[in-house]
């Protein structure tokens, strides 16, 4: 039998645990990238510590490049946070519109499997942010304003991605956030053309944003589905329209030649 005295476990350091706490809201999206920490009085207040061992943990994650501090103007997220998902490679794909479909089906995939986890996690406080951007979207649907609807509608799926409390698929959403809001944008110029497709839209946009609010996860899954289901097969029509008039006029141009 060994008799040596067990060692003592070390000692964890308290800027080790705020820099830990620090990290946890920067993933679950308390603190995003490029925003202004709280000064650090109350920061220090908030997790009641020194002031010192507060500056020491953001000091740590100023070294590892998840914090950088201004001159006078105090400490922000960095700017990186989920820059791996701004490859030029999602450019290219954003610019390309035979890849639309594809990115179609990708958000099928995450933005259902979103709003089925909003509707079983979001608390009465996710539900009063969600609240607030369906609002701001319904009003800019009635204002009919395309540039600004793409947007909020962006928003509004980000704020569902916030509720789902999952922070690999926020991450993942939030990384691709600006592509996302191309594809919305392009897709909205194209539909809003059709008759009633500003309506159908703001319906299925409607059913989603009350499945979530009672809870009802599969009929959450169930309306992304259809909402994207509905963009594509418009879509497809506008492309197939589109092709048709070319046809005719490259015909009509063979003839006057």
């Amino acid at each position: 039998m060994n008799n040596r005295p067990f060692q003592r476990a070390k000692q964890t350091k308290v800027s080790d645990l705020i820099m830990q706490e620090l990290e946890s809201m920067i993933l679950d999206g308390t603190f995003k990238a490029g925003q202004k920490l709280p000064p650090e009085r109350e920061l220090a207040e908030r997790f009641e510590v020194s002031r010192p061992s507060l500056r020491e943990a953001l000091q740590k994650l100023a070294a590892r490049g998840v914090v950088y501090s201004k001159h006078g103007g105090g400490t922000y997220v960095s700017e990186q946070i989920g820059s791996s998902f701004t490859d030029p490679l999602l450019e290219l794909l954003s610019a390309h519109d035979e890849f639309l479909y594809d990115q179609l089906e990708f958000r099928d995939a995450l933005e259902g499997l979103s709003a089925y986890y909003a509707a079983l996690r979001a608390t009465e406080a996710d539900k009063a942010m969600l609240t607030k951007r369906y609002d701001a979207l319904v009003e800019a649907n009635l204002k009919e304003d395309a540039s600004q609807e793409s947007k909020l509608d962006t928003e509004f799926h980000m704020a569902i991605a916030e509720c789902a409390h999952n922070v690999v698929l926020l991450h993942t959403l939030r990384g691709l956030c600006s592509t996302l809001e191309k594809s919305i944008s392009a897709n909205l110029t194209n539909l809003f053309d059709k008759p009633d497709a500003r309506q159908h839209i703001m319906a299925h946009h409607k059913t989603l944003y009350e499945a979530i609010m009672a809870g009802k996860a599969d009929e959450a899954r169930a309306a992304v589905h259809t909402h994207l289901v509905f963009v594509e097969d418009n879509l497809l029509k506008i492309r197939h329209e589109e092709s048709r008039i070319q046809r005719s006029l490259r015909r009509s141009e063979n003839t006057m030649n």
